[in-house]
């Protein structure tokens, strides 16, 4: 089993991927914003971070730098939830450090791809 946080300012993104991680046997935590998701991050220390690309104040490109910049947190897979699957978001994301990329809507069979991938669950 393992730690997962998402930050994500959408309730309803988080419900699903919450329901859909949890029943793979993983914990979840959530964060409403990037604020809180930076704190969280640092102090929880997930094993991987699902990330929206598009908040309020702090956006995902800036979490993701300062998750990535910040030495306790700096090897935490990132991986970017967004609706826009533009080439242009993907470079955004890939300079400010994420480790994967995943477009709204989420495939589920994909979604546990990627967390047995980054988590190196057996």
């Amino acid at each position: 089993m393992s730690k997962i946080l998402i930050i994500d300012d959408d309730p309803s993104n988080r419900e699903i991927l919450r329901a859909r991680l949890e029943k793979a046997g993983h914990e979840v935590l959530e964060a409403s914003n990037g604020e809180e998701g930076i704190h969280m991050a640092e102090e929880i220390m997930p094993d991987l971070v699902f990330l929206d690309v598009m908040m309020p104040k702090v956006d995902g490109l800036q979490v993701c730098r300062q998750i990535k910049a910040t030495p306790k947190t700096a090897k935490i897979p990132v991986i970017m939830l967004t609706a826009a699957d533009q080439q242009i978001d993907k470079l955004r994301g890939w300079e400010s450090g994420a480790d994967e990329f995943m477009a709204k809507p989420w495939d589920a069979v994909k979604l546990l791809e990627l967390v047995d991938k980054w988590c190196h669950v057996a």
